[in-house]
């Protein structure tokens, strides 16, 4: 394996604050090292060092002097007037780029199939295959002969739009796909899922394991840890000046922290029993002495000196909550249409209850923050009606952040809504308190919001909406701007939230750690039950991508399988709930807004759908037991194998254990049907 970049010893301070102290490490060919850290620990830092856009105050970085570089900023670098041409291929001819069938297969696959085809920038609707799962055929990557992209559906050429016109996931694409043509020996990608939709995040987590496959050499920092999990083999822990490192993706990370966690607690609990033993005998003090030996207390002012510092320092307090009726929300017949014409929900009928736990997914522009709003009455529907139930306290975390003034202090925006805060547990805090746990610490408790970071704005934010005591939350890309650390915290704290809980987000492991399941705004008004959740999602997306390209002649406003009766033979197997025939199916609470209108079962009430998603839950706890009964009678088979009588016994257990789980397998599998 050859090295490509070696940094020895280097350290860099910004004014009294030392990022990075005498940290040597290095990175080969065909590593893949994520880079984690919180906020403000130098993560961007070490990879400005490492590429030589900074120099080290001491140390030094060494290259390979072959060694060709790509570098992903988080800011997206284009030059003034330049087109997409110009961003990904130089200005380049398009038959010389395109003769090289990989160059081809990104540009169409990853790029032009995003909705960058000459259409509007929103037009991402899963019903017009513009956007296709990994390593999907798009609507025109099956041209494989083809020598340039394809144009644009308005006919113009797709790679003369000006990059200034494009939306910020589109920008990101651009400046990814024109790095990913580079052939570098190294990529160096600051957070390069910024922006990216599910189905972007999966493609590229593709794209770049079959890179390393090749022998390319990465070197990413991401707060994505599915992504990071997904194409890693090392991880890089940038703390406390230093820099950590661990073998494997994140999973693997995660764990051998825990087990470093473990082994310093050991070695803490250890120094806290020899301090007790050395203060004891201070003060004890023997009869025969008048003075102490000098080396035991300099030995006990070690210890006492020794005691390390906590590395987890955030913290959420567990609030209280509003009681929360049966009724959260109920829409009926519910249609939303943008100014222009096009509709995002047609005939919409939801019921959400008390408890439920929904993640939405979907492409860009395809509903997920309008339906969040027209939940919080912020946005008024088209026809139809969406009610609240009358308990409702509705926290609605916003992207923008826009409730926060630029001009206020952090403690006074915190003290104005609340000075002290009566907790869960009956205990009240005060908000210096509150803020110092979650992060705000020093001189950061009075700082004004707008030298805030992104991440701290966001926590301050989150912080600010659990003291107003919601029983609703409603959040909208929640991890945005949130390093790893932050983002375990409140994930920790929102497992045992009581209320209804309905987020929006492009983070798959968020999604999948707080959400108990997952709906699809398909962006042609309806939006749909995944039993499977993202992978469901990301296949059946893939499969639509394909059908849309064998039916050149569909009309984009429709979404596939949206065909009548046939609701199995659409995304989800869904149909509108408004058009004839269809029926509805159960959601999140039993009553959700996707459903199959042809394979002949009655539609359920939302009762009966709350009903057999209970009967799902006890069926599936029952399941667990029965099997963990038959893996236990298996194992005691195994010891008593010379006790004929025991042996008798023990095999008719099992036989009737074996048969009560197969029973329950078959009542699974048909309340899952009911439901899905």
């Amino acid at each position: 394996m050859g090295n490509l970049v070696n940094a020895e010893k280097i350290s860099i301070a910004f004014g009294t604050r030392v990022l990075l102290d005498e940290v040597s490490l290095g990175l080969s060919t065909a590593d893949v090292i994520g880079v984690v850290g919180r906020n403000g620990d130098g993560k961007t830092t070490l990879l400005r060092l490492l590429t030589g856009r900074l120099d080290p105050d001491s140390g030094q970085v060494t290259r390979s002097n072959a060694l060709s570089l790509g570098y992903l900023g988080q800011a997206d670098d284009f030059a003034p007037g330049a087109t997409i041409r110009d961003a990904i291929v130089g200005g380049r001819p398009d038959h010389v780029w395109a003769a090289d069938a990989h160059s081809r297969q990104l540009v169409e696959r990853f790029l032009l199939t995003s909705g960058l085809n000459g259409a509007a920038t929103d037009a991402g609707s899963p019903g017009d295959g513009s956007a296709t799962g990994p390593g999907g055929a798009g609507g025109r990557s099956g041209q494989s002969g083809a020598t340039a992209p394809s144009r644009g559906e308005d006919g113009g050429d797709p790679l003369a739009r000006p990059v200034a016109e494009l939306s910020g996931g589109e920008r990101r694409r651009v400046a990814l796909t024109g790095l990913l043509l580079g052939g570098h020996d190294l990529l160096v990608l600051d957070e390069p899922t910024n922006h990216l939709d599910v189905e972007g995040v999966a493609w590229l987590a593709e794209h770049l394991n079959h890179l390393q496959s090749k022998g390319t050499a990465m070197l990413v920092v991401s707060h994505d840890r599915w992504f990071l999990d997904a194409i890693c083999n090392h991880i890089w822990e940038v703390h406390d000046a230093q820099v950590d490192s661990y073998e494997g993706g994140y999973a693997a990370y995660v764990l051998a922290r825990a087990e470093r966690a473990r082994i310093a607690a050991a070695n803490e609990s250890r120094r806290q029993n020899i301090l007790r033993k050395e203060l004891a005998w201070l003060r004890r003090g023997p009869p025969a002495r008048t003075s102490k030996p000098k080396f035991r207390i300099d030995a006990a002012n070690t210890l006492i000196a020794d005691e390390p510092e906590p590395r987890d320092k955030l913290a959420l307090k567990e609030f209280a909550t509003t009681r929360l009726g049966k009724d959260v929300f109920d829409l009926h017949a519910m249609s939303y249409a943008l100014p222009g014409g096009r509709v995002l929900f047609d005939h919409l009928d939801w019921s959400i209850g008390p408890g439920d736990r929904i993640g939405l997914i979907g492409v860009n522009g395809s509903g997920k923050t309008t339906l969040l709003n027209l939940l919080d009455h912020a946005v008024e529907p088209t026809a139809g009606k969406v009610k609240q139930g009358k308990t409702l306290r509705i926290g609605h975390l916003s992207q923008a952040v826009a409730e926060l003034d630029d001009d206020d202090r952090v403690l006074q925006s915190v003290e104005r809504l609340k000075r002290r805060t009566k907790l869960a547990t009956g205990r009240e805090a005060s908000a210096s308190a509150l803020l110092e746990e979650f992060g705000f610490t020093g001189n950061r408790l009075t700082a004004r919001i707008g030298d805030l970071s992104g991440g701290e704005r966001r926590r301050l934010q989150f912080l600010r909406l659990l003291l107003e005591e919601p029983n609703v939350l409603l959040l909208d890309e929640p991890t945005n701007d949130l390093d790893i650390d932050t983002l375990t915290v409140i994930e920790d704290y929102l497992d045992s939230w009581p209320g209804t809980l309905i987020a929006v987000s492009h983070d798959r492991y968020f999604l999948e750690r707080v959400c108990d399941v997952e709906y699809a705004l398909l962006g042609d008004g309806r939006c749909v039950l995944l039993p499977g959740g993202v992978d469901e999602y990301l296949r059946l997306r893939q499969r639509a991508g394909e059908a849309s390209s064998d039916r050149p002649g569909k009309p984009s406003g429709a979404g596939p399988g949206a065909s009548g009766a046939s609701g199995s033979a659409g995304l989800g197997a869904a149909v509108r709930s408004g058009s004839a025939g269809a029926t509805r199916a159960d959601g999140a609470s039993g009553a959700g807004p996707g459903a199959s209108a042809g394979d002949g079962q009655e539609a359920l009430t939302p009762a009966q759908a709350r009903q057999a998603r209970k009967d799902l839950a006890r069926t599936e706890s029952q399941l667990a037991k029965a099997e963990a009964r038959v893996a236990e009678l298996q194992a005691r088979l195994a010891e008593h194998a010379s006790d004929y009588e025991e042996l008798l016994k023990l095999t008719q257990a099992l036989e009737e254990a074996t048969t009560r789980r197969e029973a329950l397998e078959t009542a699974w599998l048909e309340l899952s049907e009911r439901l899905a």
